[in-house]
């Protein structure tokens, strides 16, 4: 969050500092921005980035670096941001290229007592952020030397920041993790979930002038702002999901793992509205589609930190396997394939609650299903034979009564789509489930109770 808000606070204090329109500000937040300055000011606006680097390199020990780049505005837009992208790529590839000495490199240190449980709190009540030019982070929730309002609504003036925090058991505090755990349905689990658009950095290459560039940027930057806070602050996810961040093209929502899953499948759709309308005069597929991941902690004491670098790596894999998609319990799956999960998950759980026999039935299919991705060609022939076996002994139900004839019918559908459709054994042939089968399987599992069976 501060890295966000630094994004938003540096351009608009450089302006002030210049004494310069706020009309001027461009694109704002997700760690990047675009401002408009005369070229006179050049000189001047150089020094005040040079004194912000400094500052932000000191409160972060060197691990956030401000990198910036201008040009004259001349020539077509595609033409001035192509040399402003080389220009900023060759400082941040090239970071010793200003070196004009060879005096002994000594690493900074972050400093103390800045980054605190209690800042995190304060920026998420603040009714407004201060910046002076003496202030360890840039900027505060106390007044300073400028001040702008912080807004999840749509207001020009503003920074406009999605920062819901699921209300903790004592009144006034935010909800830890294990709070937010023990509120699943299912197993008291939390977990964390990151979206990032598809082709966003390829629709804004594409883009035709400075002003498209600022009007596709500030829409994309108040969706997540005011979708993503909204959505948090519905009833069914305001007491189990905290934002960690919204940008411009990306987010993370860390909370109890069965309401980020709600949440990705509710806010996908909410993406795919916004985009068929706020893009429909733009060609081509680029930044109409949104990729998420959703990890989940094996236990309350993961650190957040480590699960969210796994989320970040799980959100990779699904980008190189497809886009508009979703990362899940292991699983890349399209979003209609989520929703096949989603029917396929409450088929499950109603077969463990009208007829009271899904323990058995699931703890047998998890224990078969979990060795299917053996490399062995005569364990996938044997387990193929198993698995049809499995499935004849439970199809027998439906020759009994009507009950019993829908129970069958009920675990033969749910074997179906998880195993295919018929299925034979055959020498020599594969043994692949369908992803939304095992992940439906896996859903039912955590959402009653069940642990996993490695």
């Amino acid at each position: 969050m501060w890295i966000t808000l630094v994004s938003e606070v540096v351009p608009r204090a450089l302006l002030a500092e210049l004494q310069l329109s706020a009309q001027l500000m461009g694109a704002s937040g997700g760690a990047q921005f675009v401002v408009i300055i005369p070229d006179s000011f050049r000189d001047r606006a150089d020094e005040f980035l040079e004194a912000s680097a400094r500052q932000i390199s000191t409160a972060s020990g060197g691990l956030v670096t401000l990198l910036w780049s201008s040009t004259e505005n001349l020539g077509d837009w595609t033409v001035v941001r192509k040399r402003l992208t080389d220009q900023l790529h060759g400082r941040r590839d090239t970071p010793l290229a200003a070196v004009r000495n060879f005096e002994p490199f000594t690493p900074e240190a972050p400093a103390e007592g800045l980054f605190t449980s209690e800042l995190a709190s304060q920026l998420r009540s603040a009714p407004f952020v201060g910046w002076s030019p003496d202030l360890p982070l840039l900027f505060s929730a106390e007044p300073g030397k400028h001040n702008w309002p912080i807004t999840s609504d749509l207001s020009q003036d503003g920074i406009a920041l999605a920062r819901h925090a699921a209300p903790g058991e004592v009144e006034g505090t935010y909800a830890t993790v294990s709070e937010m755990a023990v509120r699943s349905n299912g197993r008291p689990l939390f977990g964390l979930l990151r979206g990032d658009v598809d082709d966003f950095s390829l629709r804004l290459r594409r883009l035709q002038s400075i002003e498209e560039h600022v009007r596709v940027s500030v829409l994309y930057k108040q969706f997540f702002a005011g979708e993503l806070e909204i959505l948090c602050s519905m009833p069914e996810f305001w007491r189990r999901v905290t934002v960690l961040y919204s940008g411009g093209n990306a987010f993370a929502v860390y909370g109890a793992w069965d309401a980020l899953i709600m949440l990705a499948r509710e806010l996908q759709r909410m993406f795919g509205r916004f985009a068929e309308e706020s893009l429909k005069e733009f060609p081509g597929p680029e930044a109409k589609t949104i990729t998420m991941a959703c990890a989940l902690a094996p236990d309350l004491n993961t650190p957040l930190e480590s699960l969210y670098a796994e989320c970040g790596r799980d959100l990779a894999l699904a980008k190189a396997a497809d886009k508009d998609c979703i990362y899940l319990l292991g699983r890349v799956l399209e979003w209609k394939q989520l929703t096949d999960a989603a029917e396929l998950k409450d088929a499950v759980e109603r077969v463990s609650e009208d007829f009271r026999g899904g323990s058995q039935f699931l703890s047998e299919l998890d224990a078969l299903y979990n060795k299917v991705s053996s490399p062995l060609l005569t364990d996938q022939q044997r387990l193929l034979r198993r698995a049809y076996r499995f499935q004849r002994r439970f199809t027998t139900a439906a020759t009994r009564g009507s009950k019993e004839r829908e129970f069958g019918k009920l675990r033969t559908h749910l074997i179906n789509e998880i195993v295919g459709r018929n299925v034979r054994p055959s020498k020599g042939k594969q043994f692949k489930l369908r992803p939304a089968g095992v992940v439906a399987l896996e859903w039912a599992r955590l959402a009653q109770g069940t642990a996993q069976e490695n």
